[in-house]
């Protein structure tokens, strides 16, 4: 008989520490779930922390597209021909500049190469010259 009680004893003991195990298991278990929790919880904050760089990279693209219309500001030259011989547009606006007498917030330019003439308009004022194509 004291076999039998040392086995179940034993057997006893077994099941004891294999309740103990499946608590610590299913400890172990709620504990990597709280960590995965937590992890996923820090992780969306990352994610929402990413999210104003975001915002950065925007300026950095307003940055850019400025830069885009500074390279948009490329000189540009521009001849108008008649007769075989030509004039820079350059020239004529240097030249109706002259013509007006004073600095001028908008101007436009008309040229009718076959008058051989440049008309303007410089704030409201109506006014013409000639143009000499050389």
């Amino acid at each position: 008989m004291a076999t039998t009680k040392k086995t179940e004893t034993k057997a006893a003991a077994t099941k004891t520490a294999a309740k103990t195990e499946t608590k610590t298991a299913t400890k172990a278990a709620a504990t990597k779930t709280a960590e995965k929790k937590t992890a996923t919880k820090a992780a969306a904050k990352k994610t929402t922390a990413k999210k104003a760089p975001a915002k950065k990279a925007a300026t950095t693209t307003k940055k850019a597209a400025s830069t885009t219309k500074k390279a948009a500001a490329t000189k540009v030259n521009v001849f108008v021909e008649f007769g075989g011989t030509q004039v820079s547009i350059d020239e004529v606006v240097k030249n109706v500049k002259l013509t007006n007498g004073k600095a001028a917030k908008e101007i436009t330019v008309y040229i009718k190469p076959e008058e051989s003439k440049a008309y303007f308009v410089a704030d409201g004022e109506e006014k013409e010259m000639d143009v000499f194509f050389c």
